[in-house]
């Protein structure tokens, strides 16, 4: 375990400015490396020529580009572009000739975590760039680096550096008249040692943060081609891998007759990946997901398709293990429901007498809610390229936590952190399934078998579905009591879930944390073979589904509508951005319009990441229009939405985040389960699996800004709207046919009405 010295942010700035223009690594290389490294980053344009680096995180070049580093990867939500638009308010450089790419997790690790502070592993993943810590950190970062070029023009003009202002690449001095490029000026910049650290301007003095729009700095790549994601890497002599894994998840590979294949065209050989084999810990810092790899076995050939064909065609033999004995998914929902019936394992919150209450009251809720296993699916399969010798292991790959690949790939290669490189492509979706390491411990238990060669280890779609880290399998029992105003008195909730936690939305949302005043939450882990992890919202994605659908069915015990309902529970909280919400989706939604049988309205409201506090996390309110025929096929006609994140600062993206995740809640709620016979998953792509296609995007797909409180945070929002839209159109689906959906996926339920 290496030791690390922790700076502070100005130590930090004040250190890297100390070191001028930085410090030059250099590693020795085989020939076969050297043959690799030399394309290892083909969609990465050189620095200009003379480009000097001002810290760590920032250099320039004499032409004044300005290339900044940044540690989130890109995976579609624009994090890059944020992370640049943080530095640029306070470097106020050209936005025009602004870059990016992604940092040297190498350096980062040689240089006293000079990347990765603040955040460890979350400085490293594919979100969060607005978190308060991160942001004050870049500002810092481009103020500082702003007052050193500052500083270097002022000691070629003599004069005092108060007197220079810089804006836009340009450093003047209006006294004299005089100005200087950043570009004309970095190499002296690199030199100074500032004297104390500038404190970044106030938010109320930003003048690019919260005022542009502009795309996504990897937009021009991804359109001319010239991004490459995990899958495009090509280095010389490179061969390919098609993998297998155990059908049954956790099982062991029995035999295989690699004599069958051995002279199939272009196979090379195969691998086989024991996971009890002894693996090094390296562990520096990854965080706790599971990074175990299954049971696998390669084919490894001269091109992809002849591998996958020798795969297919390989005998091989699996012992299923004890995953076998769950023989179909009604099993599986069986033992998550019987759970219900008995008390929790962990009490998770108890307050006031909320079981007391529920025994005497005489009006009570009561319904039992379940969600399904579901699969990520983003586009680009799971991929990865390493070229593994004995002394340096180069992978690139499309991580979205790129700490967690760097010390997987070390760990599995059972080398040291500091002879590793990981080279960060661009990041075809994540959704949750690309946080983890086993893709990487995957390719690297591959990659070591054939030393000295560089292989790209691919998982096919089939493979992937089946091989994921899926969301969990949860089912919830709630029981309310109303009060003599109708309004929730009691709630107790018992939830089945096959993780060790899955209350976010109810443990930290408002109902449990003062809405409510009498709460009992209770839990069970009901243990199972299938392999769980994030997805798109861990946890909210199905409490907000469970909850709002349950108020709304003790609005309707309580005969009031659902808005006027929610709006009486909000007025006891602090946070008025809910009820802000709630008026804005209304207002803008037509809420209460005349409809006849067979449409309906549903609403719901939730917040993601509020840890329990008011005027914290995100809050997104949902309105749902939703057609039923009278034969039951359901068409989602539209869906408004509202949001307080605080402020926001760049609006285009924001509004691609927030309606990218209403249709990934929407997909996830009509149509995403999977299902298992004999312990395997069964779907494998997406004639099994089925994903929204453009026609059944509602025809209005709204936004509404007029929310915004304006609070002093810019909390996340590409997570936030999954939790509404499914228990929106659900709670639309019953005020249209008297049908109450509790369990997705809605497209197997029975919705005829007469």
């Amino acid at each position: 375990m290496a030791q690390t010295l922790r700076m502070t942010r100005r130590q930090f700035v004040i250190t890297s400015a100390q070191v001028g223009g930085g410090m030059a690594l250099s590693i020795a290389a085989g020939d076969a490396v050297a043959a690799a490294l030399a394309h290892r980053e083909p969609w990465s344009r050189p620095l200009g020529r003379g480009a000097v680096e001002i810290n760590p995180w920032i250099s320039i070049s004499p032409d004044d580009s300005v290339l900044i580093r940044v540690a989130s990867p890109e995976s579609g939500n624009g994090v890059m572009t944020q992370c640049a638009m943080t530095v640029t308010e306070e470097l106020r450089c050209d936005w025009a000739k602004v870059r990016v790419e992604s940092i040297s997790l190498n350096r980062d690790y040689q240089e006293n975590l000079v990347y990765s502070t603040p955040g460890d592993f979350v400085a490293t993943f594919a979100g969060r760039s607005t978190i308060p810590e991160r942001m004050e950190y870049l500002l810092q970062l481009g103020a500082s680096a702003r007052e050193r070029l500052k500083a270097a023009a002022a000691e070629r003009w003599e004069v005092n550096p108060a007197e220079i202002d810089a804006s836009n690449g340009v450093l003047t001095h209006k006294a004299s008249g005089r100005s200087l490029r950043y570009g004309e000026i970095a190499d002296h910049a690199a030199t100074i040692k500032l004297h104390y650290e500038p404190a970044p301007k106030p938010a109320s003095e930003w003048t690019f943060l919260g005022k542009a729009s502009p795309t996504k700095l990897t937009n021009a790549s991804i359109v001319d081609g010239s991004g490459v994601f995990g899958i495009d890497v090509r280095v010389p002599g490179m061969k390919y891998a098609a993998l297998m894994q155990s059908p049954v998840h956790g099982g062991r590979l029995k035999s295989y007759d690699f004599d069958v294949i051995k002279n199939m065209p272009g196979v090379r050989g195969v691998a086989v990946v024991e996971p009890s084999a002894p693996r090094k810990q390296v562990r520096w810092r990854l965080s706790d997901q599971d990074n175990a790899p299954q049971a696998a076995i390669a084919v490894v050939a001269d091109h992809y398709w002849q591998a996958r064909s020798a795969l297919e065609a390989l005998p091989v033999q699996w012992d299923p293990g004890d995953g076998a004995r769950w023989k179909t998914t009604e099993q599986l929902y069986d033992a998550a429901l019987e759970v219900l019936e008995k008390p929790g394992e962990t009490v998770d919150k108890d307050q006031g007498d909320a079981l007391q209450l529920l025994a005497s009251s005489k009006r009570r809720v009561d319904a039992t809610y379940m969600t399904p296993f579901c699969d990520q699916a983003p586009m680009e399969p799971l991929n990865g390229t390493a070229l593994v010798t004995a002394d340096r292991v180069d992978i690139w790959h499309p991580s979205a936590i790129s700490i967690q690949a760097y010390c997987t790939a070390a760990e599995e290669a059972g080398i040291r952190p500091e002879n590793v490189h990981l080279h960060q492509t661009l990041v075809g979706g994540s959704f949750g399934r690309r946080l983890f390491g086993d893709d990487v411990c995957m390719v690297i238990a591959v990659a070591k078998r054939f030393a000295g060669t560089p292989i790209q280890v691919i998982w096919s779609r089939e493979e992937m579905t089946r091989q994921g880290r899926y969301r969990s399998l949860k089912a919830m029992k709630l029981s309310a009591a109303l009060g003599g105003d109708g309004l929730p008195i009691a709630l107790h909730t018992r939830l089945g879930a096959f993780i060790k936690s899955g209350q976010n939305g109810l443990m930290d949302g408002a109902y449990a944390n003062g809405l409510i005043p009498n709460v009992r939450v209770e839990s069970t882990r009901v243990p199972l073979h299938i392999l769980h992890g994030a997805y798109r919202a861990p946890g909210y994605n199905s409490i907000a589904f469970f909850v709002e659908s349950f108020i709304d069915e003790c609005a309707v015990a309580s005969g009031m509508d659902p808005l006027e309902y929610r709006l009486r529970i909000f007025d006891k909280w602090p946070d008025a951005g809910w009820k802000k919400c709630l008026e804005e989706v209304a207002a803008k939604s037509n809420w209460g319009e005349r409809l006849p049988r067979g449409q309906g309205q549903g609403l719901a409201i939730s917040n993601w990441a509020m840890r329990g506090k008011p005027h914290s996390g995100t809050t997104v309110a949902v309105v749902a229009k939703v057609n039923v025929t009278r034969a039951g096929e359901l068409t989602v006609e539209r869906l408004d939405l509202a949001f307080d994140c605080g402020r926001i600062l760049n609006r285009d993206a924001v509004l691609a985040q927030l309606q990218g995740g209403m249709l990934f809640g929407l997909n996830m709620s009509l149509n995403e389960e999977l299902t298992i016979h004999d312990g395997q998953i069964v779907e494998g792509n997406f004639d099994r699996y089925p994903m929204l296609r453009m026609a059944e995007i509602p025809k209005k797909l709204e936004v509404h800004f007029g929310a915004l409180s304006g609070h002093d945070r810019f909390n996340e929002v590409g997570e936030p709207p999954v939790g509404p839209v499914g228990p929106a159109v659900a709670n639309a689906i019953f005020r249209a046919t008297g049908k109450r959906i509790r369990t997705m996926p809605f497209r197997k339920h029975d919705l005829r009405w007469t």
